[in-house]
């Protein structure tokens, strides 16, 4: 059973409506008071030297276009709103699914965190090292060397063998080869979708105690 997706805390209609209404009402206060001021201009402009007609006109296409820029906000607004509900419509679709997370992090719960490494080549040695969510190590150890992908799990321990709390921790893989010519690795882990987080506006896959965002994942199981 899944958990639902939790709710979202976007921009209340009322108040962006509120904020175009108010930026419309102020235009068209300007606006009659420019048209009024017009008016008496004209009707006390000297006949023999008539106003240049050129300012107001120009002052007249300025309206529209402030105009123009609001209705268009509106519309933008309106675009980004549907947009979001879309993205958190498409983020359910993962509810209930094992993801890969591809950004290096991993959930550590009740002791236990894992992840799968990727070697390029056959390294001379390699290097693992795992951050907290402050960035500070918490533990180093050494890896595997042959080419291709390798499992770690950790039990949660720094290298003093103090047991960490649970929470989000990143895996860092350094390799070289016998020459100390860096190898190229990747890092991944996997875990279910509990949540999607939909706060911040942009939908969070909360996996464990962990959230990632969507280009983090890099693919869903069935």
């Amino acid at each position: 059973m899944t958990t639902p997706v939790t709710g979202t805390t976007s921009t209340p209609a009322a108040t962006t409506g509120s904020t175009s209404n108010d930026a419309m009402s102020q235009l068209s206060s300007n606006f009659s008071t420019f048209l009024t001021l017009l008016t008496t201009q004209l009707k006390n402009q000297d006949p023999t030297s008539p106003m240049d007609s050129n300012e107001f006109t120009q002052q007249l296409v300025m309206y529209s276009q402030v105009e123009q820029q609001i209705d268009t906000n509106d519309n933008l607004k309106t675009l980004i709103t549907q947009g979001g509900s879309q993205a958190g419509t498409y983020a359910a679709s993962y509810l209930g699914h094992v993801v890969s997370v591809t950004n290096g992090q991993a959930s550590l719960s009740g002791g236990a965190a894992n992840w799968t490494y990727t070697l390029g080549a056959t390294a001379a040695n390699t290097n693992l090292t795992v951050t907290n969510s402050n960035g500070q190590v918490v533990y180093t150890g050494t890896g595997e060397t042959a080419s291709g992908t390798h499992t770690f799990a950790w039990n949660g321990k720094d290298n003093n063998g103090n047991a960490l709390p649970d929470g989000v921790y990143k895996l860092n893989v350094a390799a070289a080869d016998s020459a100390s010519n860096s190898i190229t690795t990747s890092v991944a882990s996997a875990g279910q979708v509990s949540q999607i987080d939909l706060t911040s506006g942009t939908p969070q896959f909360v996996i464990g105690n962990m959230e990632v965002g969507l280009g983090d994942i890099g693919a869903i199981a069935n």
